[in-house]
């Protein structure tokens, strides 16, 4: 297995476990957060991050047969979506405060990565 797969499909599965291990802790965090809107932040937080932990998951999957730079591309946009996305929303719902567009960024990271997904699809051979 190559190195690349082997990062992602490890990536992927820790961001899975530790999605899964937020969203038990944010059930009860919740109601002592500062932001009034704390429940539904984290639970947004823990959805956006099981999804695309699955999504390098699947990149890894896929960079066991040929480490395209597509797959390498869609892997890295989906880990640093979950750090900007889903650590923006745990920061605001904790501190009541934005990282400004820290959010939107990941956001955009999530996009893309999934967009260097289909390019892979497309150019695939």
């Amino acid at each position: 297995m190559t190195l690349i797969a082997r990062i992602f499909l490890g990536t992927g599965a820790f961001a899975l476990a530790l999605a899964v291990a937020l969203g038990a802790y944010s059930a009860h965090a919740a109601k002592g957060a500062a932001h009034p809107d704390a429940a539904r932040l984290l639970q947004t937080a823990v959805i956006y991050q099981l999804v695309h932990g699955l999504g390098i998951v699947a990149c890894g999957i896929l960079a066991r047969q040929a480490a395209s730079s597509w797959v390498v591309a869609a892997g890295t946009l989906h880990l640093a979506g979950i750090t900007c996305f889903c650590g923006s929303l745990w920061w605001l719902a904790f501190t009541a405060r934005s990282l400004g567009p820290i959010a939107p960024i990941g956001g955009l990271a999530f996009i893309a990565g999934w967009l260097a997904l289909v390019a892979y699809a497309f150019r695939a051979s």
